[in-house]
């Protein structure tokens, strides 16, 4: 009796620490849903992606609501951002993606962000991200991204910046 009960006590402490561990690092235990590919063009600090996202049999993408005959909004970039590894010097660093999610075809020019007095002690390429004005920063040097794609950049500061889409041009 004693053997069986060290028995399932170790199989229920197994899964518990599995599940544990699934609960804590999601995005290493494997995926059971589709999978997505991702192509990556580093330039200095800016990188570049596209994504190739494979969508299970049957699942609809929602397109945001639109005014009739238009063919995009402001609502199709989708920006992403988070802590990355500080600076030597100590000052805290993030990781902004910015992703054109159209699916209706379109690429997307002139892209502003409402950012405050966004500034950095790491340097971004202007082309990439630039402050034009109080919360006025441009994207991609106002050129299109096109459907699918991704630009990413890093910037420091002591704190995050709170990004959102101001205004977009349908290309």
């Amino acid at each position: 009796m004693n053997g069986r009960f060290v028995l399932v006590l170790s199989s229920v402490s197994i899964a518990v620490l599995f599940l544990f561990l699934v609960v804590l690092f999601p995005d290493q235990c494997g995926s059971f849903g589709p999978t997505q590919m991702e192509l990556r063009i580093k330039q200095g600090n800016t990188t570049f992606s596209t994504h190739n996202r494979k969508l299970l049999h049957g699942t609809a993408v929602k397109e945001p609501d639109r005014i009739r005959g238009e063919r995009c909004s402001k609502a199709d970039i989708v920006i992403n951002q988070g802590a990355t590894s500080p600076l030597p010097s100590g000052i805290p660093t993030y990781t902004v993606e910015i992703m054109n999610v159209c699916v209706s075809g379109c690429d997307i020019s002139g892209i502003h962000f409402s950012c405050g007095w966004f500034s950095s002690a790491r340097l971004i390429n202007p082309n990439t991200f630039r402050r034009l004005r109080y919360n006025d920063c441009l994207v991609n040097d106002g050129k299109p991204l096109m459907k699918g794609g991704t630009l990413s950049f890093q910037y420091a500061n002591t704190f995050l910046y709170p990004l959102s889409v101001s205004r977009v041009v349908c290309s």
